[in-house]
């Protein structure tokens, strides 16, 4: 019996081996642990889906203790990074925002990748981008419930 066809899986992990390298990049140069990279990926695509982005998301999304995500979240805002402050309808939470300097600083440094990106998508129909998008939400899913811990 043949052994299944991989190029799939291959393709994502050398997409995942790419994007790895590229964030290592970025990391490296602005002098940022992997956690603080982490931290300002979680509160970006917080932003963009409208969850408010709390110390507690945080420290549940990043699988760490409060106390790791106080000295995580300090180190960020005196890095000029995020701000934290207390949320307009409910003064007693505290919601963390990314700050425009550290959008800025990703902007410049990824603009090329997303460029080329966009110019790869844009060759697809719509169907074929909604069929692409599926697939990565369910493959990013699959590999976020993967136990790796055999």
């Amino acid at each position: 019996m043949a052994p299944p066809d991989q190029t799939t899986i291959h393709l994502i992990r050398n997409l995942v081996s790419s994007g790895g390298l590229a964030a290592e990049r970025f990391a490296d140069r602005h002098d940022l642990g992997s956690t603080d990279l982490r931290a300002l990926i979680a509160l970006l695509d917080c932003e963009r889906s409208g969850i408010a982005a709390t110390p507690g998301h945080l420290s549940r999304h990043l699988n760490i203790n409060s106390a790791s995500t106080t000295t995580l979240v300090d180190r960020l805002v005196a890095r000029d990074l995020v701000h934290r402050g207390p949320d307009a309808d409910d003064r007693r939470r505290i919601l963390i925002t990314v700050t425009e300097s550290a959008r800025e600083m990703g902007e410049q440094f990824f603009q090329s990748a997303f460029d080329r990106i966009s110019l790869v998508e844009s060759r697809l129909t719509d169907a074929d981008r909604t069929v692409v998008r599926d697939f990565l939400r369910d493959a990013t899913d699959a590999l976020s419930c993967a136990d790796f811990r055999r």
